[in-house]
């Protein structure tokens, strides 16, 4: 009765029976996953975020595949603020990056196709190529004191893909990657973009978590790229920490004939869905103007959150290590111990007994055990709790 692309184990893990349990029994649980900032104590302007809402115009009904023009020129801004000159015209609003992905799916690829994603990463990348019947061809990111994309493991899976898979369409990078915290190097990039150029493979670049660079220092966009097709995603949920506005985007570069061509193949897509709601994407302007208010208090919380998790944690007498993070909301802490305890196994005791709910590895594509991931977005004094029941537990 139901498609093959939805024949996903419905069965939850362990994991989640162990908090569920403690939760159904009143028990505390400290959640050092949390990564919604809606629910970590951030001041949001919320005298402006309602006013935004609640223009006239959103009472009428104007459809734009590409969404209102006032709101892609403050996309536009916003790029002219990091270095990147944009016509709006190059811009599409989605609902969500999850929606925008789904539409550049269906522009570039067939059924059976395959697209290049980084491994570890977010998971959410897989159901997103079934539920468009494509096939997902891992790439690797390597550590050695810092993480960087695996450039010949990223050329054998383009290969491995072109004799064994379907066709492949695209290499999708995230800048900074979700978990590691892990920019794109500029050598990484001019690599990238001249192994796609070679192969005729698109790029789409991630960069919802680019504003929260833990040194401060803002990293060059790829929305600027125009010598190969290129998608750059972003949107509300981390600019301006407001996921519940579902509002996103689409930016399209490359070579000017590819360009307008995927413009319009694009349009048409857009076109088909109108997803995006009215008060959203009028808002769009000052929802982005509330980013400068709660980014700096975002950074000040993980910079806070880093500094408690290695005084906390002890790290010499601890058998475990945090690893290097530039970016973004996590921490990966690789911990040295007995193989015989594989991380579910760390995970669950540490819900069951310390009521701390932290990541086992392999939920974002992790290969070797020892791998835990966290959020450094909890409130400081439960970070700080967590990290110090973890260390105990360590």
């Amino acid at each position: 009765m139901f498609s093959r692309r939805t024949g996903w184990p419905l069965d939850r893990n362990t994991l989640t029976l162990e908090i569920e349990c403690r939760r159904a029994q009143g028990l505390t649980v400290i959640d050092l996953t949390e990564s919604n900032p809606t629910r970590c104590g951030f001041a949001f302007d919320s005298r402006a975020i309602l006013q935004a809402l609640s223009k006239p115009a959103a009472l009428s009904y104007a459809p734009d595949p590409r969404g209102p023009r006032e709101s892609r020129n403050a996309v536009a801004a916003y790029y002219e603020e990091r270095g990147a000159r944009l016509d709006p015209e190059q811009m599409f609003l989605t609902a969500s990056t999850s929606e925008a992905y789904s539409y550049l799916f269906r522009l570039l690829a067939d059924p059976g196709d395959s697209i290049l994603v980084p491994r570890p990463s977010y998971p959410l990348f897989d159901f997103l190529a079934g539920l468009n019947d494509l096939e997902v061809v891992p790439y690797p990111l390597i550590y050695d004191s810092e993480w960087r994309i695996d450039r010949d493991g990223l050329a054998a899976g383009i290969e491995r893909a072109d004799r064994l898979l379907g066709v492949p369409r695209a290499v999708i990078v995230v800048h900074p990657n979700n978990p590691t915290g892990s920019f794109v190097k500029p050598e990484e990039s001019r690599a990238l973009v001249e192994l796609c150029r070679r192969h005729e493979l698109a790029i789409i670049a991630d960069e919802v978590f680019s504003d929260y660079a833990l040194d401060g220092r803002p990293r060059p966009t790829h929305a600027a790229c125009d010598s190969v097709l290129t998608f750059t995603l972003s949107g509300l949920s981390k600019i301006s920490a407001l996921p519940q506005m579902k509002l996103a985007w689409i930016v399209v570069n490359g070579p000017e004939d590819t360009r307008r061509q995927a413009i319009d193949r694009l349009e048409i897509v857009a076109d088909t869905y109108l997803s995006v709601s009215a008060p959203a994407a009028l808002a769009a302007p000052e929802l982005l103007e509330t980013r400068h208010t709660v980014q700096p208090e975002i950074r000040t919380r993980l910079q806070q959150n880093l500094a408690e998790f290695d005084r906390r944690l002890d790290l010499a007498g601890s058998g475990a290590r945090r690893l290097k993070v530039e970016g973004g909301w996590y921490a990966i802490v690789k911990v040295d111990r007995d193989s015989s305890v594989n991380d579910d196994e760390l995970c669950t005791s540490l819900a069951r007994e310390d009521g701390v709910l932290v990541h086992p590895g392999h939920f974002y594509g992790f290969q070797e055990e020892g791998h835990l991931v966290l959020s450094l977005l909890p409130e400081p004094g439960i970070f700080a709790e967590g990290i110090g029941k973890l260390r105990s537990r360590l």
